[in-house]
């Protein structure tokens, strides 16, 4: 599986962007989906995640009620709507795959995923 996130720029605080990644490969509806970010000087952390039937969606604390997660397996793709960004938001997003992942505990370890793509950056401004 070859990953492809695009969708990042720079935004107001308060704003909100949409990511999209790209997935080759016809297993893409085998596979559960995660975002992850990395901000400077800091490691990377888990940020979304949708099994891979898509019934079963996950969140960090720290962008719930801001960000949805969502995939259509009939394009290849899931999507990463980000609502109300804050400062602390900016980072490089990464989306990655787990075949088969379903669970939190699969889909939120940084070292368990599969698959990763190249990031993109995701900056708010104050």
């Amino acid at each position: 599986v070859q990953l492809q996130a695009s969708g990042g720029g720079l935004v107001q605080a308060g704003g909100s962007l949409r990511l999209s990644c790209a997935a080759s490969g016809r297993t893409f509806g085998s596979y559960g989906m995660g975002w992850f970010r990395q901000a400077p000087g800091k490691e990377r952390e888990f940020v979304a995640a949708i099994s891979w039937g898509g019934g079963r969606t996950y969140y960090s604390d720290s962008v719930k009620d801001r960000f949805t997660i969502s995939r259509d397996n009939a394009k290849n793709t899931v999507t990463l709507q980000m609502n109300s960004l804050k400062p602390e938001d900016t980072a490089v997003y990464y989306c990655a795959a787990k075949n088969g992942g379903s669970s939190y505990l699969t889909l939120s370890n940084v070292n368990g995923m599969d698959y990763w793509g190249k990031g993109t950056q995701v900056t708010v401004s104050s």
